[in-house]
């Protein structure tokens, strides 16, 4: 398995550094205060690609904070109600004292 990932991993590189110099020509960026800035076709890519991984995560992050909240009550409300079920159950009832007697619950 260790291979496959090497592999993986080398195609990936690969992947990367000749989309790189395929898009290497460079590209002016003005934005406001910005003064024509120029960078590569390649790194515009790739820091936009690096910004919505950064955002999708932390979007992650939150949503499994609320998802933890949830189960969080979901399981309260289970222990109440599992709490409530033995309140209301009915004693053991007692054999004759002939039979074995059944210890209680």
């Amino acid at each position: 398995m260790k291979i496959f990932y090497l592999i993986l991993t080398i195609v990936f590189a690969f992947f990367i550094v000749t989309f790189s110099q395929f898009n290497s020509a460079p590209v002016t960026i003005k934005y406001y205060y910005l003064q024509d800035l120029v960078v590569p076709a390649y790194m515009l890519i790739f820091v936009a690609l690096l910004v919505g991984v950064v955002i999708t995560g932390f979007l992650g992050v939150v949503e499994r904070f609320r998802l933890n909240r949830t189960i969080s009550k979901q399981n309260k409300v289970i222990r109440d109600l599992r709490k409530e079920l033995r309140e209301h159950e009915a004693p053991p009832m007692i054999e004759d004292s002939k039979k074995t007697p059944v210890p209680p619950a």
